[in-house]
């Protein structure tokens, strides 16, 4: 092959290694369109171009084509899909969605599942502000049974209006067992697309995945 195709060659290797995606499949689609017509002008009439490197070459050019052909159609079959599904969690709208993650807090009580191991001996919730500052700590019940959070302090004051995030300890003889982050129920506002994946806005207009909610009611 001459040098011309060398370079044609090169290019792709590098361009394969550094982009990605449907973007980087037109861009090496262009690329590779000029390089071969460049080519094409530029042989030694004297030593034309092999016709079996230029078989090769169109039949890569016509792989490329396909490829950005396929990834556009896969690309609208998602989008698609996505409509479908935003259209099915349009009934989420003013529904309690059960999900761990933190919650916002207005002066009603947040219901919380707690969930310990039942083989722990007791059970904490620990209650954080949105710097992650630990506010306060309870000993709760070793059951799966909902518990609600009044947001008031040991003096009995309320804490302020805002978003606060729970973790649940479990004990046994003292040792920790285990920490996680417990169900929480919270209103959804909204439901949107956010980088072509759905997602939910809740009460306070914190934005989660829709993958997060465990149940609705």
């Amino acid at each position: 092959m001459d040098p011309i195709s060398n370079n044609t060659a090169s290019s792709q290797s590098a361009n394969n290694g550094t982009a990605s995606g449907p973007s980087a499949l037109s861009s090496d689609f262009e690329t590779f369109l000029v390089m071969l017509t460049a080519q094409m002008e530029n042989q030694d009439p004297l030593n034309p171009l092999d016709s079996q490197d230029f078989a090769t070459q169109l039949a890569t050019f016509s792989g490329v084509e396909q490829q950005v052909k396929t990834n556009d159609l896969l690309a609208a079959l998602n989008s698609q899909l996505l409509a479908s599904s935003m259209g099915d969690m349009a009934s989420w709208v003013g529904m309690e969605a059960r999900m761990a993650a933190p919650a916002h807090f207005e002066g009603a009580p947040i219901e919380i599942v707690a969930n310990p191991p039942n083989f722990a001996t007791k059970a904490e919730l620990v209650v954080k502000n949105d710097q992650g500052g630990e506010l306060q700590r309870m000993e709760i019940p070793v059951s799966d049974d909902p518990i609600n959070w009044a947001g008031v302090a040991a003096n009995g004051q309320p804490f302020d209006h805002g978003t606060y995030t729970f973790e649940v300890e479990s004990f046994s003889n003292d040792e920790l067992l285990d920490t996680h982050t417990p169900d929480i129920f919270t209103s959804i506002s909204e439901i949107r697309t956010i980088d072509n994946s759905a997602v939910v806005v809740t009460q306070g207009g914190q934005i989660y995945p829709a993958s997060l909610v465990t149940g609705l009611r």
